[in-house]
């Protein structure tokens, strides 16, 4: 199951950025093994700064054809890690092809698709800088394979 970061704003080189990185590799390298990934990021920008139905029609686009659906989000769902992994290990069980998180821009995602999503996600009730919020995923997704692959990467 491929996994795809679907997020508003570009990510210049930065710490984040190397953090980021780092983790969706090694995501898949232990992925493989699993039936997870590969993982990337797809940024989309809103250069005329026209808002979030504007920016939900980037992210639309960048949602591969039929992926499962998570919007991070605020009011979503608080999980742990194992109930995270083991979401996606249903998803890829299920036979699902991909699998889409979308991180809105500045003003959060919009309420149609929002409401399109197959479940929404949330890291707290606090608001989290957008680049931290991919970093925070990016190590979550990895997290979720050290947790179906039975390493000892989680600690309960």
């Amino acid at each position: 199951m491929k996994v795809t970061i679907c997020a508003v704003g570009r990510l210049r080189k930065s710490p984040e950025l190397e953090l980021i990185s780092d983790y969706l590799d090694r995501f898949g390298k232990t992925g493989r093994g699993l039936g997870l990934g590969p993982a990337h990021v797809v940024e989309v920008e809103d250069k005329k700064n026209l808002g979030m139905e504007a920016e939900a029609q980037l992210l639309e686009r960048a949602i591969p054809h039929g992926a499962v659906l998570v919007t991070l989000d605020e009011r979503g769902d608080l999980v742990s890690s194992p109930d995270f992994a083991h979401r996606l290990a249903g998803w890829r069980d299920a036979g699902r092809q991909d699998l889409a998180f979308v991180i809105g821009g500045a003003d959060g995602i919009s309420p149609a698709l929002r409401a399109r999503a197959d479940w929404s996600l949330s890291f707290g009730r606090m608001v989290w800088p957008h680049m931290l919020v991919r970093v925070m995923l990016s190590e979550q997704v990895y997290r979720a394979a050290q947790i179906l692959a039975g390493t000892p990467y989680h600690r309960v």
